[in-house]
């Protein structure tokens, strides 16, 4: 179910529902790829969630515009500050809160948006300490799938970085028109670190604060030039799955009793 497409008479009726809020960015994804790709991929598999769990869940509109400061050193990011996305945040979820709500999912699709995420999560949390029927989630798609996504027998990259083989694939797969394989160049090199890994080819051990054009110029990682519109399918296919199984499971949470 939409959200957006119910009338105020019927949402005390619909608030024991588990509300999804879709969160986005409009930011630089290489040569290759539209800005507005992490949003594109998240309406994809909000449109295939939707249909599949049918009036199991409510969707918001999707939050096209995220926190990109680390963006914004290449041309094209929207970015909405850490502290100012933290409090939109906040105010969206006291809004669903105030209206009876106490499932409620923030189904991310872009990195940035974590830290202020759970930021807004904790704080929201915090304020209402006493309701404790409240669950608030935030779970990005690809962390979501991220063990599924790496069984895909398909795909030479088992983890999603960004503008690479995982998120051209998917775009090639849901917008093909907007891709611009012939420039599809992604920055891929060995460092010398145990801890740290930039091109993200691997899992870092610490989180180290460097804005996006410090190691990489055309604002892509990984091998983008190997995606192809099938292992997109299989990757959309994966990630839906794994989002509604969440959704619900979710929809059956009770609180813990303390023990």
């Amino acid at each position: 179910m939409l959200y957006g497409e119910q009338t105020s008479k019927d949402i005390p009726n619909l608030s024991s529902k588990v509300v999804v809020l879709p969160i986005g960015s409009l930011e630089q994804h290489g040569h290759h790829l539209p800005l507005l790709t992490d949003s594109l991929i998240n309406t994809e598999i909000v449109r295939r969630a939707e249909a599949e769990l049918g009036d199991a869940a409510l969707f918001l509109p999707l939050l096209w515009c995220g926190a990109s400061d680390h963006h914004l050193g290449l041309p094209g990011a929207v970015s909405i500050s850490n502290d100012a996305y933290t409090r939109l945040l906040i105010d969206i979820l006291d809004s669903l809160i105030t209206h009876g709500f106490r499932r409620i999912f923030l189904l991310n699709s872009h990195g940035g948006n974590v830290g202020p995420g759970g930021n807004a999560l904790y704080q929201v949390n915090h304020k209402h300490r006493d309701l404790s029927s409240l669950f608030l989630v935030l779970g990005s798609w690809f962390s979501l799938a991220g063990p599924q996504i790496a069984q895909i027998e398909l795909l030479e990259q088992k983890a999603v970085t960004h503008a690479c083989e995982l998120e051209t694939s998917m775009i090639l797969f849901a917008r093909p028109e907007l891709v611009h394989m012939a420039a599809a160049r992604g920055a891929h090199y060995h460092y010398d670190s145990d801890f740290w890994v930039p091109d993200s080819s691997g899992p870092s051990r610490v989180q180290v604060a460097r804005m996006f054009h410090q190691y990489t110029r055309t604002g892509a990682l990984g091998h983008p030039e190997k995606a192809t519109a099938e292992k997109g399918e299989a990757l959309f296919a994966t990630a839906t799955r794994e989002v509604v199984a969440f959704i619900r499971e979710f929809a059956t949470w009770q609180p813990p009793e303390p023990n």
